[in-house]
């Protein structure tokens, strides 16, 4: 059966409305103020109120906009002896279903409140409908996620196998690349896009003959040249995929130096995207940190110096100093 609190200050009112209630097949507490009626509905679920507007005490029009907030599965409805608009209109601003003006009418009350109940139901059906569906939502875009994490991953794989040199750079650079990001103060969402950009920066590498990526002598001019033809190929690969970020830009654009010194367009400054800026850095920290098959590692602190002495020349001045700060402050460590 239907629970309804009515709270109104005169006890003649209430007894009134409680026999309309009964009637009408619905079952009644009855509360003197809103003290009492917040004591009832702390202990109680109720479908409907029924509140008077001037009580002493806390104001009918503020408990109405507490039930509102706190309990937003409970219908509201004003009691009042004067027909005022502005208090009408004050009391629908706080999320009132209707109101009823004294002296009452039984047939309307009856009608009045079946009405409420009615719009309370549906709006708990729409409230529950859309939480399911935003439910289902979040579970699928879950599961995409999944599923794109695993494909970036096999392509990762794909070059790690033919060089094995390397292999673990690409995730070592998305990690930092991913964790400077975040010193930045990058939303969750752009740090996602840069740490997928860094995971794939070196996908291009797979048009490269394996002899020259471990080759242990230092490269021919030509050899160079196809190696650094590698941020073109990895845009070219991915960009007819639709990601939710500018992925195969980052790729292209990894080497640019702020100089305009880098390739392979030659971009200067605010031309370069930032993501491609921190997976710059964080490229050319985790390549000097580590072995390589021409070269032994010249290890973190030659790294980090590098990217200092030249931080406004070839690497991003912001992004430089946030790498610094999580190697040196916040004890970041390659895996």
């Amino acid at each position: 059966m239907t629970n309804i609190l009515v709270v109104d200050d005169e006890e003649s009112v209430r007894y009134l409305l409680s026999r309309m209630l009964l009637r009408g097949g619905y079952e009644c507490a009855l509360a003197a103020d809103a003290a009492e009626a917040r004591k009832f509905i702390k202990d109680q679920n109720f479908e409907l109120i029924l509140c008077d507007v001037n009580m002493p005490g806390e104001s009918g029009i503020d408990f109405i906009g507490y039930v509102a907030a706190e309990y937003p599965d409970t219908a509201t409805m004003m009691v009042t002896a004067v027909d005022d608009p502005k208090i009408v209109e004050m009391a629908l601003d706080v999320g009132i279903y209707g109101y009823l003006i004294k002296p009452f009418n039984v047939n309307e009350v009856i009608i009045n409140i079946r009405n409420s109940l009615r719009r309370r139901e549906l709006e708990i059906a729409d409230r529950t409908y859309r939480r399911n569906l935003e439910q289902k939502v979040e579970e699928r875009t879950a599961e995409l996620q999944k599923t794109l994490s695993g494909v970036i991953y096999a392509l990762t794989m794909t070059v790690e196998y033919r060089d094995p040199y390397t292999a673990g750079h690409q995730q070592r650079v998305a990690d930092l690349a991913s964790t400077i990001a975040k010193e930045m103060g990058f939303p969750e969402d752009k740090i996602m896009g840069i740490r997928m950009a860094g995971a794939l920066h070196d996908i291009g590498k797979i048009a490269v003959p394996v002899e020259i990526l471990s080759k242990p002598g230092r490269l021919s001019k030509t050899e160079f040249e196809l190696i650094k033809n590698h941020s073109q190929v990895g845009h070219d690969i991915l960009n007819s995929i639709k990601f939710p970020w500018p992925l195969s830009q980052i790729i292209l654009q990894h080497h640019e130096r702020m100089d305009g010194s880098g390739y392979p367009n030659g971009l200067l400054g605010k031309e370069i995207l930032i993501e491609a800026r921190i997976i710059g850095v964080a490229d050319v920290v985790e390549a000097m940190a580590s072995h390589r098959p021409y070269r032994p590692a010249l290890g973190i602190d030659k790294a980090l110096e590098e990217v200092s002495i030249n931080k406004g020349k070839l690497y991003d001045v912001k992004v430089v100093n946030a790498c610094l700060k999580v190697f040196k402050d916040k004890g970041f460590k390659f895996k």
